[in-house]
């Protein structure tokens, strides 16, 4: 037996992998509820994790609110405060990168890898489970903050069922990026570079979109880039759905079909970023 057949043996006989769609579904709950009781003990990771949307809410609508003019609707704090909430969902849905991210890379440089390979478990569930418990974080924070925006005057006004339908697509937005994260906390060495790695790239991604002025306001250049950004097809269906003030429609086929656009961008970042994350894993653990 070589040495890389011993790395992950129990009592001398190598340990192999459960396989199979079942099995990969029970130990990614085996793990996402981990994850989650690890939530409920340290209830600052939760609480902190809502500060800051709840932040930008307030500073936007109340210090920004007045001033930013939507082309076509009145300039106020209500108009702003519906344009705006859509962006600020799609914003914290993807800012919970650096904390997948971060916690993947604790995993790793506290060995918890070695604890999981020395179990007969299927290599993907480590990071499903732990993708699947940010998501369930991700969506509590979604409320709270919709609870926090119905308080200073978002409004929905196209029912609840398409509401439904446009958290749906916020939560699959998410969970597709939180896969970016993971890859991000495999191939870094500490968690505070994970949390740098998986912040720094999401600035330009949020700010170059629809999410808090409208894309006519750029240059013509930067506008094509806005508008075939996954985040803005996102924060496009969501206006849409939520019956909020879409503002000009630039005249760019994501804008015009933004759900099955927010959908297709969605899907394709999640089959690429958990190949890539489950390939990446595989590799750590030998």
């Amino acid at each position: 037996m070589t040495l890389s057949d011993t790395r992950g043996a129990i009592g001398g006989a190598p340990v192999t992998p459960r396989r199979g769609v079942a099995a990969t579904a029970h130990d990614s709950w085996v793990v996402a509820k981990r994850n989650l009781r690890r939530m409920t003990r340290i209830p600052e990771i939760v609480v902190f994790g809502l500060m800051q949307p709840v932040m930008f809410v307030l500073l936007f609508s109340y210090v920004m609110g007045g001033a930013i003019a939507i082309p076509g609707a009145p300039t106020n704090h209500q108009t702003y405060i519906e344009y705006l909430m859509a962006g600020i969902f799609a914003q914290t849905v993807t800012f919970a990168v650096a904390g997948a991210s971060a916690g993947i890379a604790e995993d790793m440089t506290k060995g918890l890898v070695d604890r999981f390979r020395s179990l007969p478990m299927s290599r993907a569930a480590v990071l499903t489970g732990r993708t699947l418990a940010d998501l369930v974080q991700t969506a509590f924070t979604v409320v709270v903050l919709a609870l926090v925006a119905l308080l200073v005057g978002w409004r929905i006004h196209h029912g609840f069922p398409k509401a439904l339908a446009a958290f749906g697509l916020l939560l699959l937005l998410g969970y597709a990026f939180s896969w970016i994260g993971a890859l991000i906390g495999l191939s870094v060495r500490s968690p505070e570079a994970a949390t740098s790695a998986g912040l720094i790239w999401l600035f330009p991604l949020t700010f170059v979109s629809n999410a808090f002025v409208p894309v006519s306001s750029m240059p013509s250049w930067l506008q094509p880039i806005a508008c075939w950004n996954p985040f803005s097809a996102t924060v496009q269906a969501c206006r849409s759905l939520f019956g909020n003030p879409l503002g000009p429609v630039p005249d760019f086929w994501p804008m015009h079909h933004p759900v099955p656009v927010s959908v297709g961008w969605s899907l394709v970042i999640l089959a690429v970023f958990s190949w890539l994350s489950v390939r990446k894993y595989r590799r750590a653990a030998g």
